[in-house]
């Protein structure tokens, strides 16, 4: 099979892509140590798809894990060009309900001590990216363009925060991210965004909301039951969204 000009990245709940007719595993290693799990080469819809799940198959890497510059490295190395990234979050904002859909126009790294450049390596040249927006937006269009066509509802825009994990977040904490301007938060596009730019590759999420965050919804606590089933009901229209796209 050619190499994939699409490539995809599937967080918590979507460890495996609906509709992806799987051609090829690739074991992958870099200088960075080897990829979260191998490669999937398929076709949705005749259209070439590289899919990685980002926590493994099965999902076992917690998110401050991951070994993200091996990730993007193992993409760069099979000729991706294009990264759609999909992530599970909580919703802060009020327009962020459980099974709502964003495609995220900024971040806010809250993370510590995870390896976020190649340049964290001795003899290698420093770089300082623009970073200044961390989605690429024509990318973001396409998407957005993509859930029209599919009539699937979408949010245009939204601030991730992205925090360590793996535990979810304080009722306080929640109360600091919003007031920070944030809409959703999350434990995973960040070093993956940067170290996409770092290596040229075009990145854009589709953020599903998955719970409500604490404090931002009717329940005190928050379910994995009820994570569970609303990620697997949203699954459906992100393929949907996918599946435009690649037409």
């Amino acid at each position: 099979m050619s190499r994939a000009p699409i490539g995809i990245i599937g967080g918590t709940g979507f460890g495996r892509l609906a509709a992806l007719a799987e051609t090829q595993r690739v074991d992958v290693s870099t200088p960075f140590g080897s990829a979260s799990c191998p490669i999937i080469y398929g076709t949705i819809d005749q259209a070439p798809v590289a899919f990685l799940a980002r926590h493994g198959n099965p999902h076992q890497i917690a998110p401050h894990r991951v070994n993200y510059r091996a990730n993007i490295a193992a993409l760069r190395q099979l000729g991706i060009t294009q990264i759609i990234a999909i992530n599970a979050v909580g919703g802060i904002a009020d327009w962020a309900g459980p099974g709502a859909i964003a495609a995220p126009h900024q971040l806010i790294d809250y993370t510590h001590g995870r390896l976020s450049s190649f340049s964290d390596v001795d003899g290698q040249v420093v770089e300082h990216i623009d970073f200044t927006d961390p989605f690429s937006e024509s990318l973001r269009q396409e998407l957005l363009a993509a859930a029209r066509r599919a009539a699937v509802q979408i949010h245009d825009g939204g601030v991730i925060a992205v925090t360590q994990g793996p535990r979810l977040e304080t009722r306080a904490e929640i109360a600091k991210l919003r007031r920070d301007g944030s809409d959703l938060v999350g434990m995973t596009s960040m070093p993956e965004a940067v170290l996409a730019r770092e290596a040229g590759i075009a990145y854009a999420a589709l953020a599903v909301v998955a719970n409500a965050a604490a404090g931002c919804g009717p329940d005190a606590t928050i379910g994995m039951h009820e994570i569970e089933q609303t990620l697997a009901e949203a699954m459906q229209r992100v393929v949907s969204i996918v599946r435009a796209f690649l037409a």
